[in-house]
């Protein structure tokens, strides 16, 4: 099922359902808008039917309408998500009231229900909203916490809708997570490391981080707890994923070890220095006081070391090379016990690094190997997944 039935109730920040829509229909899916009554009078229906080309719902009983529409509708969405919801709507699913459409539809569903609160301050925090929202997740429902910020009465507090995005990746946790990443911890590297000359210059790469934190959501939503190492990047940690930065290759593999034996799936997307410079100044060194060369020592070869240290840990390589892709990256997944490597070319215009699309190569101990045609990042994290998804339950069938 493809279709998201999403609830919308009167707060101020209702407007922010039309990002929600869009957020879900990037993934695919198709939205199903339902209204009460008092959200109607700050937005109109039309709206929301001409962003999804389905008729918004509003009353119980339409001429408009299937017979029984809230029944009829039950058996088409992946999800009901109510965003956002009053303390009036909080009170009336917890009471068990259906008198209108989206309170109907809740008792009616069989789908997983979100709850994304939206209120003033006193009122999300008065003990019969908190009850309420107690009891719907002892029911089951789920709820996205608000965020603490400016409210629409003016005050500062927690009350205000999460994040679009946030709400999102939650629905799309619910219904896409699967019982294999359940209870497992996805540990990924993302991003460039930097090694510093003095405290201003510093040798790096032009890694975005953009494919690790694609792997990092796309694990999360498959259901896994995810922590991410990530080196210096311009972006925002997925939602619901813990982040530890980091800036040298150092710094990275201390944090690995911080976290690999709790791991059992490790992916080392990150693109770690290989050299650093064996004098590091404290104080900027002036042009005139360096030689015309630089003495470099390696870095650590975090990959081989895990590669040594694994017991029951899938390990994912990245390689990223210039020529001879599938011959070096198979070489490094041999060298390095990697369990799946992925191989791209980074000198290909438009792909790899800095780059919003991919094109890899996968790679098996076996000798099998299979191309991912280029396309978006967050694309090729599903397909990585998948295979990944395959290793761990051949590695299930075989305990």
């Amino acid at each position: 099922m493809k279709k998201i039935a999403l609830g919308v109730s009167s707060s101020i920040s209702l407007y922010k359902a039309c990002d929600i829509i869009r957020l879900f229909q990037q993934e695919g899916y198709q939205v199903r808008v339902i209204m009460t009554r008092n959200a109607t009078r700050f937005i109109n229906p039309y709206l929301f039917t001409a962003l999804t080309g389905e008729r918004t719902i509003v009353e119980l009983f339409d001429e408009g309408q299937r017979p029984i529409e809230h029944i009829a509708l039950v058996d088409e969405v992946a999800l009901y998500l109510i965003a956002p919801a009053t303390a009036n709507v909080i009170g009336k699913l917890a009471a068990g009231i259906a008198d209108d459409f989206l309170t109907t539809f809740y008792l009616a569903t069989k789908s997983p229900v979100l709850v994304a609160p939206a209120m003033n301050e006193a009122m999300f925090l008065h003990p019969q909203t908190q009850e309420n929202i107690r009891k719907l997740k002892s029911l089951g429902v789920e709820f996205v916490e608000p965020e603490a910020g400016y409210l629409a009465c003016g005050k500062k507090g927690p009350g205000r809708l999460a994040a679009p995005e946030t709400i999102v990746v939650e629905g799309l946790r619910l219904i896409r997570s699967k019982e294999i990443f359940k209870n497992k911890v996805v540990l990924v590297t993302a991003g460039p490391t930097r090694e510093f000359l003095d405290p201003v210059r510093f040798m790096s790469n032009p890694s975005s981080g953009k494919m690790g934190y694609e792997l990092a959501r796309e694990a999360y939503e498959l259901g896994a707890e995810v922590i991410l190492i990530s080196g210096p990047v311009n972006l925002n940690p997925p939602p619901g994923v813990y982040c530890e930065k980091v800036v040298s290759a150092e710094e990275m593999r201390q944090a690995l070890l911080k976290h690999f034996d709790r791991a059992q799936v490790v992916i080392m997307a990150a693109a770690v220095a290989d050299f650093k410079f064996k004098e590091v100044f404290p104080d900027k060194v002036k042009k005139e006081k360096i030689g015309p060369t630089l003495n470099l020592e390696k870095t650590p070869d975090i990959l081989a070391e895990l590669g040594e240290k694994k017991k029951e840990q899938l390990l994912v390589g990245f390689a990223a090379e210039t020529s001879d892709t599938l011959e070096k990256a198979a070489e490094k997944m041999r060298k390095k016990k990697v369990d799946l490597m992925v191989a791209n070319n980074v000198s290909e215009e438009g792909v790899g690094f800095a780059a919003d699309e991919n094109e890899v190569w996968l790679i098996w101990p076996d000798g099998r190997k299979k191309l991912i045609p280029r396309q978006s990042k967050r694309k090729i994290s599903q397909e990585i997944f998948s295979e990944i998804e395959v290793l761990l339950e051949g590695r299930k069938g075989n305990t």
